[in-house]
């Protein structure tokens, strides 16, 4: 499938969107990532959008660009920051209880640990998803995180700069 098809969707009133689409979905767009980040923060991002078309497009891009545990380990981080953003945003937005903010979370979160791709990957994915459910201590963490795998600030750019065109995209296919 290929990336026109989306493009071709998005009515004239989203041109900016399909334009900053072709920049960011290539090497040249999102320097400091390599095509397999880039398309797997492409599909981790259109799941967090949550637009079934989006994603059914994102998924026939996709798969065309990453392997299929790849995409595996796209499905990983997006499902498991389902969870975590919603958790660690609230403990981030909650003021004055500080006793309820020391609690364990009780939640389990092994796939973080061993989430079957390279765990750079599996982290810039979860950035992507965490930027677009805006949970503030998701995003420090993941930074810091990728961080330690030799990612550059550019890249984390990238990142956020893809989240946020296909964020843009689900929002001119909600529209019509």
């Amino acid at each position: 499938m290929s990336l026109d098809i989306l493009k071709d969707v998005v009515k004239d009133y989203g041109r900016d969107i399909r334009i900053n689409l072709d920049s960011v979905l290539s090497v040249e767009g999102a320097p400091g990532l390599s095509e397999v980040q880039i398309f797997g923060t492409f599909l981790a991002s259109a799941y967090a959008s949550k637009s079934p078309k989006l994603i059914e497009i994102a998924e026939g891009i996709a798969a065309e660009k990453i392997s299929s545990t790849e995409i595996e380990g796209v499905k990983a981080a997006s499902t498991i920051m389902g969870m975590n953003n919603i958790y660690y945003r609230y403990l981030h937005l909650l003021e004055g209880e500080e006793e309820l903010k020391k609690l364990p979370a009780k939640l389990r979160m092994q796939i973080i640990g061993k989430p079957g791709i390279e765990k750079s990957n599996f982290e810039i994915y979860s950035l992507a998803v965490s930027a677009i459910t805006g949970c503030g201590m998701c995003i420090n963490a993941h930074v810091q995180e990728i961080r330690k795998h030799g990612i550059e600030d550019l890249g984390i750019q990238s990142a956020i700069r893809i989240a946020a065109v296909t964020n843009g995209a689900a929002q001119a296919l909600s529209i019509g």
